[in-house]
């Protein structure tokens, strides 16, 4: 205060101004902004934790293993393993899944870990690329995703 009574009074509510906005960004960078970041654990990360990993709620992220999905549509059951290379999670969902969603493709399920070592996911996400092409004339929509994907 002592600074901004020896400053004009021209200049006082731009240093006012500017000593409100670096406070903001630290209360962002040092505190809150932090605390609402989610990340994704990998499947040898989980499994890392013990017991801590059961039934709390978690992202879960990795690679679907070549030939491990099984999907009933009657039933709306989707069973699959994810793999981050070292290690394996069985996961089964009730929903249906994207649209792209196929082998060796990178996904991040939200659920829970149970005791039997399967994960129950309530939410999958897929990984895809940000480039868009119209299919050529006869091509498949599906192959032109796994084009992009690789």
């Amino acid at each position: 205060l002592i600074l901004l009574r020896a400053l004009n009074s021209k200049w006082a509510g731009f240093v006012l101004a500017i000593l409100v906005i670096l406070g903001g960004l630290s209360v962002l960078f040092f505190g809150k902004l932090e605390s609402n970041i989610v990340y994704f654990v990998t499947p040898t990360e989980l499994l890392a934790k013990g017991d801590l990993a059961y039934e709390k709620p978690v992202r879960l992220g990795g690679t679907v293993k070549k030939g491990s999905i099984e999907w009933d549509p009657q039933a709306i059951s989707l069973k699959f393993l994810l793999t981050d290379g070292s290690k394996e999670i069985p996961v089964a969902s009730h929903s249906t899944p994207p649209q792209m969603f196929q082998d060796d493709m990178g996904v991040v399920v939200e659920g829970k870990l149970f005791r039997n070592d399967s994960f129950q996911a309530d939410r999958l996400m897929v990984k895809h690329s940000n480039e868009y092409r119209p299919p050529k004339e006869g091509e498949k929509p599906t192959l032109l995703y796994k084009d992009l994907l690789k």
